[in-house]
């Protein structure tokens, strides 16, 4: 029977070493060096963390390790810029804390607000839409005369903007916010335009509205 050149054997090796046998190939793969197909790269770059849980039989630990350390860098950035969510009411006490110290990168919009103005209202029910759209975004509001003792209501409504403890912009009175027929669209333009948030709005909804009523007076 013919031996198999291939074998670790003692006799193979004299024939290698007499040139009569080719030398026997070597294994050059680093047994600790994984690689993994493109698709596969492409499965677990897409995969969330209860999925890379599930491959955990069929994927080496430090390429599982990897991946679960990006995605929970990535959840991480993630919460940090859904903080928030909802329009919260507060009062004197909670200024300092609320507004002044919101934190780093922080936008806050305050809407200094009476109940008997119904602009104020307005403002009020507008600010809730935005807040759950732009979570990253601190809405707040206070009644106008428990932020600044004997605020006037013809005043109202009025927004503060802040950032980082610092007041970037007083939205005073109903032409402020785009006029008696203001909307939330409106709204978040405006606050788009001072940079508190990234509106997908591309048309400026009160210089469209002012160029229809033009319009239609031209027309009609």
């Amino acid at each position: 029977q013919m031996q198999d050149p291939n074998e670790d054997t003692e006799w193979n090796d004299i024939l290698r070493k007499q040139g009569i046998l080719p030398p026997k190939e070597k294994n050059t793969r680093d047994p600790f060096i994984v690689t993994t197909s493109p698709p596969i790269e492409q499965k677990l770059e897409a995969a969330t963390l209860e999925e890379l849980n599930e491959l955990e039989d069929e994927i080496p630990d430090e390429v599982l390790l990897k991946f679960r350390q990006q995605r929970l860098r990535e959840l991480k950035e993630l919460n940090k810029k859904n903080l928030f969510g909802e329009l919260r009411e507060i009062s004197a006490q909670d200024f300092v804390p609320e507004v002044n110290r919101a934190g780093p990168g922080v936008w806050v919009i305050l809407n200094l607000y009476q109940e008997s103005i119904e602009y104020s209202r307005l403002v009020n029910q507008y600010l809730a839409i935005l807040a759950p759209k732009f979570p990253a975004v601190k809405f707040l509001k206070i009644r106008s005369t428990d932020c600044i003792r004997n605020y006037p209501d013809r005043n109202l409504p009025t927004i503060l903007v802040y950032h980082e403890d610092d007041l970037k912009k007083q939205l005073v009175g109903i032409n402020s916010v785009g006029g008696q027929d203001f909307t939330v669209d409106d709204l978040e333009w405006i606050l788009s335009k001072i940079g508190v948030c990234k509106s997908t709005m591309k048309e400026d909804p009160i210089a469209k509205r002012c160029f229809d009523l033009l319009d239609r007076a031209y027309r009609g």
